[in-house]
């Protein structure tokens, strides 16, 4: 189901940069919209509205479109003309090819004063007798009925013998009425009889699958000498599979061919459920079959690809990596993960001549693939010879790892030892001793060399 949304509205109003509040005119057509909403809120200014070829089944949510003049609403599954009082500027109005057949709901338009053109050919209140009389009495606003120009003799005529025409309506209204209600129940009859038919072919598939098991598909062991016997039976049931695909195959263009050849009645139920089928296999078709297979005679693994036939080759685009294998088809991805690890270099990709498939054979590099195990390098030997003990194991675990120095082999300058102290004597005052400035053969002297002389004053 397609709804109306902001997003579609501003894609739909490029020519108004994309700005819906101001717009004036917007399509929707074949939008497969089924519910007309949110549209008389965020543009209150349209004038024309294109919604044909749709699967509307009710007009509603545009009573507040003032200034609306074109409502196109042809091909669609409207049944009553109803909830356009609103539309004070409404002039035309198409809802060619629907499924109006409560004449009487055209009443409902007098209020729209502007009302000049209507459309309503293709729908069954056109096959009441006195339609267009009915009509033109009922609608003296309209100047154009039907593609058809309303004269004035006919609109005289038409006034006259008006009771007896009403009530002709009203009775073939009534029949019309009665057979729609038949009609709604038989569809959905049909619909749930459809649902419980796909739910026992459903469950007719998964039982037939789980009886398809293989022996040695389960985590049993499978003996040596029941492997023939094993590779009979798998013989055995590949043709059956083979045989159920025909059969399968055959019953589906046999159902195809039934929907499409049987009579139908013309109604919105028919209308939607052909719309829905053809949704379906439109989806089908997008879908592209595969089959991934392993050749264990030439060690390669096979994917086949089931393109269309007559596609352009220019428009594919394969991508084998070593562990999968990416194909573009008209700008949709298929990726698949390989089941071994192959080599992306040695593959190969072909169509068939046949069918058109789509057919990569990549060489396996070594085997499945197998996750790595991280390996923990081997613990190093302590320089003494002896081994970490657990407690210096859980340490080392716990504390970042540094480099040791030994500390006797110190090369930094000792700071504190620069200036050499003399002691003083328990005897006498203490002596300020003094060193002179290191001489240029880089030997300082000592405090016993040094020669007070009482002529030169002290250094301050």
């Amino acid at each position: 189901m397609v709804y109306i949304t902001e997003d579609l509205l501003r894609r739909r109003a490029e020519h108004n940069e994309c700005e819906i509040f101001s717009l004036e005119e917007v399509s929707l057509h074949q939008q497969d919209v089924e519910r007309i909403e949110h549209i008389d809120r965020w543009c209150r200014d349209l004038k024309i509205l294109y919604l044909q070829n749709n699967l509307i089944p009710r007009i509603e949510n545009l009573s507040r479109l003032k200034k609306l003049q074109y409502l196109n609403l042809a091909l669609n599954n409207i049944e009553v003309i109803e909830n356009l009082e609103g539309c004070e500027s409404l002039q035309k109005l198409d809802l060619t090819v629907n499924f109006v057949g409560r004449l009487s709901s055209v009443d409902s338009l007098k209020h729209n004063i502007h009302l000049t053109e209507l459309f309503l050919v293709g729908n069954p209140c056109t096959e009441f007798e006195g339609y267009r009389q009915y009509v033109v009495t009922a609608l003296p606003q309209l100047k154009c009925l039907d593609g058809t120009e309303i004269s004035r003799s006919e609109r005289i005529r038409a006034s006259q013998g008006l009771e007896e025409v009403k009530r002709r309506v009203w009775e073939q209204e009534k029949e019309y009425l009665k057979r729609r209600t038949r009609e709604k129940g038989e569809a959905q009859r049909k619909a749930a009889g459809d649902e419980k038919e796909e739910a026992q072919r459903e469950a007719a598939g998964d039982e037939k699958g789980n009886k398809e098991r293989k022996p040695g598909s389960d985590t049993t062991p499978v003996l040596e000498e029941d492997k023939e016997n094993q590779e009979v039976e798998e013989n055995k049931e590949n043709q059956e599979v083979e045989e159920d695909m025909k059969l399968m195959s055959s019953d589906e263009e046999r159902r195809e061919r039934e929907f499409w050849h049987t009579p139908s009645p013309f109604t919105p139920e028919s209308r939607l459920e052909a719309h829905r089928h053809l949704e379906e296999k439109r989806k089908a078709k997008e879908k592209l079959d595969f089959s991934l297979t392993e050749d264990e005679d030439n060690n390669t693994v096979v994917l086949d690809l089931s393109v269309y036939r007559h596609m352009d080759t220019s428009l594919m685009d394969v991508d084998v990596q070593p562990t999968y294998a990416r194909v573009s088809v008209k700008g949709k991805i298929f990726q698949i993960v390989l089941p071994a690890e192959v080599k992306p270099d040695s593959s190969t990709a072909q169509r068939s001549q046949t069918t058109g498939h789509l057919v990569l054979t990549m060489p396996r590099a070594g085997g499945e693939i197998k996750v790595t195990k991280t390996v923990p390098r081997p613990r190093r030997a302590r320089q003494d010879g002896r081994s970490s003990s657990p407690e210096d194991s859980k340490r080392n675990k716990n504390v970042p790892e540094r480099l040791e120095v030994d500390p006797s082999k110190h090369t930094t300058i000792d700071l504190a030892n620069i200036v050499p102290r003399q002691r003083s004597s328990a005897e006498g005052p203490l002596e300020t001793s003094r060193v002179d400035p290191p001489t240029t053969t880089g030997h300082s002297r000592t405090s016993e060399e040094f020669v007070d002389d009482p002529d030169v004053p002290p250094l301050i």
